[in-house]
């Protein structure tokens, strides 16, 4: 009923603003009239006939007036008189005076009888000549002049006029970029690392090139394919590629040009973007970030955001309304799935949501010979090392990876990029940039034996990812040092408990070598992130994945946190606050255990805990090979062969 109440109210309201429209028009162009004028009486002004331009004080004095003339011709005195009638002037030349010397006299009539009859009496010579007249034709041209400069500061008012009530008229207008035939330049065998999503797309492209193939057998184009993943795995890349396969009209918009302050402008938008796309189908239509308009219906206090609303039922509609879109295939990018609405996920609408996921081995290795093709990489340099080092990274990571040891190169004045700049480039995307190293103080010594506490329980433990490297170099964010695993190659992998609470001890590793040390008055605040991250896997362990006494339960779940105000009033608690003294005791248990094995370990192997701060102190970085040769001169023969085991 209120939306009603709206939209009524809308369509109401519309003459007057366009009423109220046409009198501000009507009322800019009585202001542009009014200022013309006013330009032109003042140009009229300053433009005068030169006959009426001031006199030079030398003119002054050579000049008679008409009664000393007429007394000069009746005296004698005047010899001639030369009469100009185009000027209204009269020139008199004395006797015995040079012709330099005449003097003007300034007629103010046509006749002049009394002149005539003087000279007549008088025997006086009159000389009548007539001048060209210039002044008239100096008048045409100002005033031709002046015309134009009017009507030129017109037509720029009328254009800026016009301009703004053409914008006025295409503000509900799609802003979607269209392309006939998209020239990208990205194709599909420039997208590597994502074989399953180039292939469900690929049938998209093959169905638009050849939809006999799938129409012989009774299949229909599919009206939407969302792509879903992590941000930087290429979903906007494949869009791209598939602008450059199709070769039918594209066109391309992100999901926050639909919404405006003002309400109903989105959903305009929407139906212009559709009207259009029907009338070049078959096409694709390549919608990014459709979660800005795409989200929840109703989930805002106070009824939530009307304009998004409008919008996400229009493109409801649209995709699968009573008209229908045959021929428009909407593709669709996000990474928040979870936050979009049932109605638009549902088949008929999206049919096909294709994962693209981060990148196993072979992706990454595809993704590192797709970017490597324009670097010069050192003979000794293998991808497939540098893909074994980088699992977790995305496609945009790796590129911009590439990228960094490229410009590491050129700033260190290289050929070609070395092992070393790979090296400093994956730190410096996963960690951050290289900073000036510390000087040997008491605070280096203590990140010394922080990281190398990390360090030597990645190499101890028999569940722990195994050591990349350990260092003290300080990188930018604050980060002093660090000791950095090798995670598991393992797409899906399934950690066991064993595994975490391996990694919770890991994470206690460097508190637990500072209490060894330097006893528990010295502890600094480096542990934080560590003692997070401790609580994170901990309290998951008990409430979600059943890892504890309290049996297989689920006691929180993953969709408790408060979207745009939903669950924000009267979100009930998942448990009794009995239980929540249990959870508290069994997340204390488990943090109490991991922390007690780790300060164990370090008070076992303290001699080899000094070498090694001493090793790192001297060099600053350790590799991981050469921290587990080490570990293996002083370690038990379990543990060694438990070692050899995991790196083999």
């Amino acid at each position: 009923m209120k939306q009603a109440e709206n939209n009524v109210s809308i369509v109401s309201i519309q003459p007057s603003f366009q009423h109220r429209k046409k009198r501000q028009q009507g009322l800019a162009h009585s202001v542009v009239t009014g200022a013309i004028t006013a330009v032109w009486l003042a140009l009229g002004a300053i433009g005068s006939p030169p006959s009426l331009a001031t006199q030079t004080q030398e003119e002054a004095e050579n000049q008679y007036s008409y009664s000393e003339m007429l007394q000069s011709i009746e005296s004698g005195r005047v010899d001639r008189v030369e009469l100009d009638e185009g000027r209204g002037v009269a020139r008199v030349f004395l006797r015995g005076q040079p012709d330099t010397a005449a003097r003007e006299v300034v007629l103010f009539a046509d006749d002049n009888p009394e002149l005539y009859a003087a000279v007549r009496r008088n025997d006086v010579a009159l000389d009548v000549q007539r001048s060209a007249d210039g002044s008239a034709l100096a008048g045409l041209v100002f005033h031709v002049l002046l015309a134009f400069i009017a009507i030129m500061i017109l037509l720029m008012f009328l254009r800026r006029t016009s301009n703004a009530s053409g914008q006025a008229m295409n503000f509900g207008k799609s802003k979607a970029r269209f392309q006939m035939e998209a020239k990208t330049g990205v194709l599909f065998d420039d997208v590597a690392g994502i074989e399953e999503a180039k292939e469900e797309l690929q049938e998209v492209v093959t169905f638009l090139k050849k939809p006999e193939r799938f129409t012989a057998v009774g299949a229909r184009i599919p009206r939407g394919v969302l792509l879903v993943g992590p941000p930087g795995t290429g979903k906007t890349l494949l869009a791209k590629a598939i602008a450059g396969e199709a070769g039918v009209p594209f066109f391309s918009i992100s999901g926050s040009e639909f919404v405006e302050m003002f309400v109903g402008v989105g959903a305009s938008r929407v139906r212009d973007l559709f009207k259009k796309a029907k009338e070049n189908a078959p096409c694709i239509v390549f919608i990014d970030e459709i979660d800005a308009v795409g989200r929840q219906r109703g989930t805002g206090i106070g009824g939530g955001n009307d304009e998004r609303e409008q919008t996400l039922n229009q493109l409801l509609t649209e995709m699968d309304g009573f008209e229908g879109n045959a021929g428009v295939i909407i593709i669709a990018a996000t990474n928040r799935p979870d936050v979009l609405d049932q109605a638009l996920l549902r088949p008929g609408r999206f049919d096909r949501q294709v994962m693209v996921d981060l990148p196993s081995f072979k992706g990454r290795l595809g993704i590192l010979e797709v970017h490597a093709r324009n670097k010069k990489l050192e003979p000794d340099i293998s991808l497939e090392a540098i893909a074994r080092r980088t699992p977790g990274f995305s496609g945009a990571e790796l590129a911009n990876m590439l990228n960094e040891a490229a410009i590491l190169t050129a700033r260190r004045r290289k050929d070609a990029i070395s092992v070393l700049e790979i090296d400093d480039a994956i730190d410096r995307v996963s960690i951050g940039a290289t900073l000036s190293p510390l000087l040997d103080s008491k605070g280096k010594r203590i990140i010394a034996y922080h990281e190398v506490g990390h360090a030597l329980l990645m190499t101890l433990l028999p569940h722990a990812d195994p050591l990349d490297k350990v260092t003290i170099i300080p990188r930018s964010g604050g980060i002093g040092g660090f000791a950095k695993p090798i995670p598991s190659e393992e797409d899906l992998r399934l950690e066991s408990r064993a595994e975490l609470m391996d990694m919770i001890t890991v994470y206690l590793g460097g508190r637990a070598a500072e209490e060894e040390v330097f006893g528990q008055d010295e502890v600094t605040q480096g542990a934080q992130q560590d003692i997070r991250a401790v609580a994170f896997y901990a309290r998951h362990m008990v409430t979600r994945y059943g890892m504890s006494s309290l049996g297989n339960f689920a006691l929180e779940t993953s969709g408790n946190e408060v979207f745009l105000g939903r669950d924000l009033v009267n979100q009930a608690p998942e448990y009794s606050e009995k239980m929540a003294t249990q959870i508290d005791r069994q997340i204390r248990s488990i943090v109490t255990y991991c922390h007690a094995e780790a300060q164990r370990i370090m008070r076992e192997n303290r001699d080899l805990l000094d070498q090694l701060v001493d090793l790192l102190i001297e060099q600053e970085t350790i590799e991981g090979d050469e921290f587990r040769t080490i570990v293996s001169r002083y370690t038990p023969v379990p543990e060694k062969e438990q070692l050899a085991a995991r790196t083999a």
